[in-house]
């Protein structure tokens, strides 16, 4: 099956999701774009925010590639080449910034990623570990998910959950390999990828390792209110939202994705039959998982050694890149294997994001949500926060996100007596689980590669489980937290 037909209506020679939303798209933008003047954000302390003609410019390239990620009326590498085009075409941002982004170090650390998981696919350490996996969980699918949820999310302790996902995706199309549908799209192979995506984000934010954006945020909160998180406090703190989520998530999939068959009679027997036929771990492999672990341990310590801060973790992981080739672990074919349409995908997504900020729309679209709130209960002014980030982190880099609101959201936090602590852990929580959109985080691009799902439908189920995460954080902040020792209100 074709699944990149099938996801596009033709009927009679005629594609009319291309015939209306395409159209709109356009329409929506050139709309915002020629709009009068917006009125200005006030911020609590009475600084206007304005929202230059440039910064116009932003929000309809923005607006234009949400409804054409979403609807997926091109592929989306091209809306991500349509961002680019629009800004230099319209005079939003120089060529040099609008295209520059897109070769952004963060742009660079997804491609070494994903070359990570194609040398675990050539190699022979997907298949060997999804093997020894499925001997331990045995034949139930049920099980199956819950397995492979669970080691996502443990090894986003440690390592960066784009590499992850990089990692274990070639795991997963090994296991729902011998599900016996070939590549079709069914039930269980969308809640395998759909559930990869959506763990590794829960798994990330329990520790620093597990993404850039922990590390950023608390460097943010220490230069504004002067406080300092420490490694073991932030994953105090995540762990059981974290892994809470990680539970419910696969129950949701189990709901929404319940497999077509409850057991694969004879799994755990084949298993063991393929992976006696592997034989003994080769050399090409040890090599290649020496330097794929060397590269995860360097970036890891980082955190922890000094002498290795200075070293760019983008710069380290596509030492990994350069390894392979040398050793001849990979040759030049093997580039083809490289899903460029998903690199294409955050070249664009970083481009508008940095788009966003630089033009001041971002900083003009949190001062004019925030303030909104700055008269309600402490616990609506918090949730109110998460709820901005959720949305703008489905668009833009979680980074970016965190940054824009924090300093709006600390202003504000004394004149409603709500402690710091609660809004920097509030936003981090669901700055990690961008649960609608593909250029969210990495992981649900990855997801998509597999073909086994739709943008739609990713954005269609990422409805609940957004709504999910919100009342997760909501009992939280306002029981689990508090209990946990968090200052969540300053004295009156």
């Amino acid at each position: 099956m074709d699944t990149e037909q099938s996801i596009q209506p033709v009927k009679n020679g005629f594609n009319y999701k291309k015939l209306v939303l395409l159209p709109l798209g356009i329409l929506a933008f050139l709309v915002i774009y020629f709009l009068p003047d917006f009125s200005d954000a006030i911020d609590p302390s009475g600084e206007h925010f304005v929202l230059t003609k440039e910064g116009k410019g932003a929000l309809a390239v923005f607006v234009l590639a949400g409804i054409w990620w979403v609807f997926e009326v091109v592929p989306i590498g091209v809306t991500s080449l349509a961002i680019g085009a629009l800004q230099v075409l319209f005079f939003v941002r120089t060529p040099e910034k609008a295209f520059g982004d897109f070769m952004n170090p963060a742009v660079i650390f997804i491609f070494a990623s994903m070359v990570i998981g194609a040398v675990f696919t050539k190699t022979g350490l997907t298949r060997r570990l999804a093997y020894k996996m499925l001997i331990i969980v045995g034949e139930r699918t049920s099980m199956i998910y819950l397995g492979c949820f669970v080691v996502i999310a443990a090894l986003t302790h440690i390592m960066a959950h784009t590499a992850v996902a990089a990692t274990v995706y070639p795991f997963l199309l090994s296991i729902y390999a011998l599900y016996g549908e070939e590549e079709k799209p069914t039930r269980f192979g969308k809640g395998l990828f759909i559930g990869m995506a959506y763990v590794a984000g829960a798994g990330s934010i329990i520790t620093l390792l597990g993404a850039a954006r922990g590390a950023v945020a608390i460097g943010f909160f220490k230069d504004i209110v002067d406080k300092n998180v420490s490694f073991f406090e932030l994953s105090y703190y995540m762990f059981p939202v974290g892994w809470i989520m990680v539970f419910i998530l696969w129950g949701l999939i189990m709901l929404f994705f319940k497999p077509e068959k409850k057991v694969i009679p004879g799994l755990r027997e084949r298993a063991k039959s393929l992976n006696a036929q592997l034989g003994p771990i080769s050399g090409r492999e040890i090599l290649a998982a020496i330097i794929v672990f060397g590269c995860i341990a360097i970036m890891s310590l980082r955190s922890f050694i000094p002498a290795l801060e200075p070293f760019d973790k983008n710069a380290i992981i596509l030492t990994s890149t350069i390894l392979f080739f040398i050793t001849g672990i990979l040759n030049l074919d093997d580039l083809e294997t490289i899903p460029w349409n998903i690199i294409l995908l955050f070249a664009g997504a970083m481009s508008i994001g940095l788009c966003l900020v630089q033009t001041g729309a971002s900083k003009w679209l949190a001062v004019k949500w925030l303030v909104m709130f700055q008269n309600a209960h402490w616990f609506v002014f918090v949730l109110s926060i998460a709820f901005f980030v959720l949305l703008m982190t489905n668009f833009i880099m979680n980074v970016a996100a965190i940054a824009i609101v924090l300093p709006v959201a600390l202003a504000i936090a004394p004149y409603l007596n709500v402690a710091p602590e609660v809004i920097l852990f509030a936003a981090l929580v669901v700055a990690g689980m961008p649960f609608l959109l593909l250029v969210g985080a990495a992981p649900n691009a990855i997801a998509y590669d597999s073909k086994q799902f739709t943008t739609g439908e990713f954005f269609l189920y990422g409805i609940p489980a957004s709504i999910i995460l919100m009342i997760v954080l909501a009992i939280t902040i306002w029981i689990v937290w508090p209990l946990m020792g968090m200052p969540v209100q300053t004295a009156m």
